[in-house]
């Protein structure tokens, strides 16, 4: 006995050499004894005796492995009554130990599959004792998760086993146990393992139902996890209407279950909020609207038991919530935390009926989105009702959330109006049709401008639904739209004494009359409907905006007037009028804009540019009309051959440019104007140096300046611009000075007088000579090829000063390395001749990327050398 006791420990020591060590000569030892052990006559019982008594992990694959090379021995091979013990064994101490490591669970379960295949066909008393496969695996797929693992890996290395052929044993041999194997097992194999997956696609289900209800429950603990809880689940409702199989999914019981825990907890939370001082999900607008998302598309599985429960739900909580607004002694915290639940249900109503894209509707489904559609607009009435007296901001944000998506569902030509939908609201609320319908935004919409103009979201959000309403597809429900009362009072009505938010007080922030524009791209294309060639229509329009003109026109003749009324009347009228022409994109309407602005009220525009430049409040608003007024929207600029309305607002927007840009004194500091700016430049001196020699003296002057500021610039695509710019420039100038001394005819006095320039101020060029050499020998120069092609043309027109510029950098070097730097000069002038010639540039191009190069290594190891502001000077 100690004798196998002293072997298992010797054996063991040699397992953790082979597999652990990392000494090369130890582990070959360990490999040759091991080796040994496998060949001994003893080894099936050592086998046995590792796995029983083994202490580590390495012996028992050892001894796995071992035994699956016993039985797969085809001299000598073992008999069938230890081949039947090895098998029992294997099973046995699978089944006790289901938590072995994972690597010796495989080579058990490999060896299982060995042994069952090479004994696929051996009888023991007429009986095939290797084919009981399912009786084999059933046991495990009964008892623990672990052993349902084991005995799915069984099955699926088993069928692996037997479809690979080995080169130990005949190719027929295989062959005709493959075909036994698929004959006799295969199926009730596949069919156990169909069974299965059943079973884990039930647990896993429900598994997944009880955390997801667990979560929706305690929320606060878990906010993060409801986003991916239901993006989950809304890809397997999504999944509902694709599956084609017979047999029930689940789906259709789980999924209610997964709405009703979000809508309850959703409810309860208001509660929790209001008592604990929690963070209030509705006050991030992206978080519901994702949330909301999610849900259209759980929410319409099984639509009949989502419905049944909203509709529960909210006649509960609206009924309380009208009890409390009747009772003289109800408190503030009861009534919010009702107006809390209804905002959540309204959000989710209006969700829900937005859901009805994801899956085909029915008639049935309808009529059940017109119960909900009722009861929003019931408490709609009461809200409005009290709204004198005090609102809720939330529950008005849910509102104006459930008609966009009623909107985008049930308005328009695409729905039947035979709709159930339609037909519920006839019998509840007598709106007998879409014109009804409308009327009912409409009213929304004036009632909430109305109240609620000095709330930005709501006002926001009622203008984004007017204009959507709008658009004008289709046209009939735009038709419809135009004749309703309440548009046409809009449309002849549509100053701050009837709709508040277009008002001018000193409270408010010029950021803050955004919404204008929206409100007034939506009038626009309201009243394009109708309007046709009707210019005392639009002129009828136009008034509230021409007395808005006309007070700014007053307070800017006056030396003395109120600056912040000025801006603010200013700053609305241009969003107003921005929004006008947005919607004018029809050439007939657009020029009756065109005609009624200019010449009258374009002075006012430039001189507001003049007075507040250094106010982006101001200035935006009023530039962005510009862009406005010129884009060629539907081609609605098209102007006739002998009109000069083209020339004219092309001058009105040229002079605006130049008076805003006449403000800046550096460019560089504007990185996006700076880019566009040289961009200019850059096409100008490219295609117009005949106009750019014809200018004043001083903007030439200017325009260099400019080029030799944008030289040093960080931004890349600035300083090869001016590169590119400055080649032209230099181009020029050099062709000019080659025609006056070949003698041919003189020039043109443009020419002359650019020249003239150019000679009375030879500095400027030289100047950026000295920059450009700077550049490319001290400093990293990222784009050398663009500054290698003017520093040629700017090298033949400064010859003398290029010259000094050399002598000086030379002789700032050490002693020891001015003859290098002498050469590195030399050299890059080799070969160069006196003209601008593309194979002349390539070649210098060439040469002073080698300059360079031999610059950098002989000043690599100098103590001193030049100092770079002294070059720029």
């Amino acid at each position: 006995m100690a004798d196998h006791v002293q072997s298992l420990a010797q054996l063991e020591i040699l397992c953790k050499q082979l597999y652990e060590t990392t000494e090369t000569g130890v582990r070959l030892q360990a490999e040759k004894a091991l080796v040994e052990f496998t060949n001994s006559p003893d080894c099936l019982s050592k086998c046995q005796l590792l796995l029983e008594r083994g202490s580590s992990s390495y012996s028992q694959l050892l001894a796995a492995t071992c035994l699956s090379k016993l039985v797969s021995r085809t001299s000598n091979p073992l008999p069938l009554e230890h081949r039947i013990d090895i098998r029992n064994y294997v099973l046995n101490y699978l089944a006790t130990r289901p938590k072995l490591a994972e690597f010796v669970t495989q080579a058990l379960i490999q060896l299982y599959s060995r042994i069952t295949k090479l004994g696929w066909f051996d009888c023991q008393k007429d009986d095939y004792v290797f084919r009981n496969v399912i009786a084999d695996v059933t046991r495990f797929l009964q008892d623990s998760v672990e052993h349902c693992i084991i005995g799915v890996t069984i099955l699926s290395q088993l069928t692996n086993e037997i479809n690979q052929a080995d080169t130990s044993h005949p190719l027929t041999k295989h062959r005709k146990i493959a075909s036994s194997f698929r004959d006799s097992s295969l199926f009730d194999i596949f069919t156990l393992s169909c069974n299965l997956l059943k079973q884990v696609k039930r647990l896993s289900l429900l598994y997944v139902n009880l955390f997801i209800l667990c979560v929706f429950q305690h929320w606060e603990f878990a906010p993060n996890s409801v986003h991916y809880l239901l993006s989950l689940w809304q890809r397997l409702a999504a999944s509902v209407p694709y599956v084609k199989a017979t047999e029930p999914h689940l789906l259709e019981t789980y999924t209610p279950e997964v709405t009703k825990a979000y809508i309850t907890s959703r409810l309860e939370s208001v509660c929790i909020i209001l008592r604990d001082g929690l963070e209030d999900p509705l006050d991030d607008a992206g978080l519901v609207q994702q949330q909301l998302d999610q849900l259209s598309t759980i929410g319409r599985c099984e639509y009949e038991k989502t419905c049944a429960l909203l509709v529960q739900l909210f006649d509960q909580s609206a009924q309380t919530y009208q009890e409390l607004l009747q009772s003289t002694n109800s408190s503030t915290i009861d009534i919010t935390v009702q107006e809390g639940r209804l905002t959540w249900l309204v959000y989710i109503i209006g969700a829900v009926i937005g859901g009805r894209v994801s899956f085909a509707s029915t008639d049935e489904q309808d009529a059940m989105d017109g119960e909900l559609v009722c009861r929003v607009l019931q408490l709609m009435n009461l809200t409005d009702s009290r709204l004198a007296q005090a609102g809720n901001e939330r529950l008005e944000l849910a509102m104006l959330s459930f008609f966009e998506q009623f909107r985008k569902i049930y308005i328009g030509d695409q729905v039947q109006k035979s709709s159930k939908l339609y037909r519920r609201l006839s019998e509840v609320l007598g709106l007998n049709d879409e014109t009804m319908v409308l009327s009912v935004f409409i009213g929304k919409i004036i009632t909430n401008l109305k109240y609620w103009g000095q709330c930005e979201p709501i006002t926001s959000k009622t203008l984004q639904l007017l204009n959507d309403l709008s658009i004008g597809y289709p046209l009939p429900s735009v038709r419809k739209l135009v004749k309703l009362s309440a548009v046409q009072f809009m449309l002849n009505n549509h100053t701050s004494e009837h709709f508040s938010f277009l008002g001018v007080n000193n409270q408010s922030n010029l950021s803050d009359m955004r919404c204008r524009t929206t409100f007034y791209t939506a009038l626009g294309r309201l009243l394009m409907v109708d309007l046709g060639e009707d210019e005392d229509q639009f002129e009828q329009f136009m008034l509230p905006l021409t007395a808005a003109f006309e007070a700014v026109a007053q307070m800017f003749s006056t030396n003395t007037f109120n600056e912040q009324e000025a801006k603010r009347t200013l700053v609305g009228l241009v969003r107003d009028l921005r929004g006008i022409a947005f919607a004018f994109n029809a050439k007939t309407s657009f020029m009756m804009l065109f005609d009624w602005i200019y010449p009258a009220y374009m002075p006012i525009l430039q001189r507001a540019i003049e007075l507040w430049y250094h106010v982006p409040a101001c200035t935006t608003p009023v530039l962005k009309l510009m862009a406005e007024l010129v884009h060629n929207r539907s081609q609605r600029l098209q102007f006739d051959v002998s009109s000069p309305n083209g020339i004219l607002l092309f001058r009105e927007t040229s002079k605006m440019i130049t008076t805003y840009g006449k403000t800046f004194k550096c460019l560089i500091d504007y990185p996006k104007l700076s880019q566009s700016f040289y961009s200019l430049l850059e096409v100008l001196t490219q295609d117009h140096m005949n106009f750019i020699a014809s200018l004043e003296p001083h903007v030439v002057m200017y325009i260099l300046s400019s080029i030799s500021e944008g030289l040093t610039a960080l931004d890349t695509m600035v300083c090869t611009g001016c590169c590119s710019s400055l080649d032209h420039i230099v181009t020029y100038l050099f062709k000019q000075l080659s025609r006056s001394t070949k003698k041919r005819p003189a020039a043109m006095a443009t020419d002359d007088r650019f020249l003239h320039i150019m000679q009375q101020h030879p500095e400027m060029i030289q100047q950026m000579l000295s920059t450009v050499l700077n550049i490319i020998i001290f400093e990293d120069c990222r784009n050398q090829w663009s500054m290698s092609r003017p520093l040629l043309g700017l090298i033949l027109l400064n010859e003398k000063y290029f010259a000094d510029l050399r002598n000086s950098i030379v002789n700032s070097q050490p002693p020891e390395k001015q003859q290098a730097m002498h050469l590195c000069f030399e050299n890059l002038m080799e070969g160069i001749e006196r003209n601008l010639l593309t194979k002349n540039r390539d070649r210098f191009t060439q040469n002073l990327s080698v300059f360079r190069r031999e610059v950098n290594d002989s000043m690599k190891n100098s103590s001193y050398g030049v100092n770079s502001n002294d070059m720029m000077s």
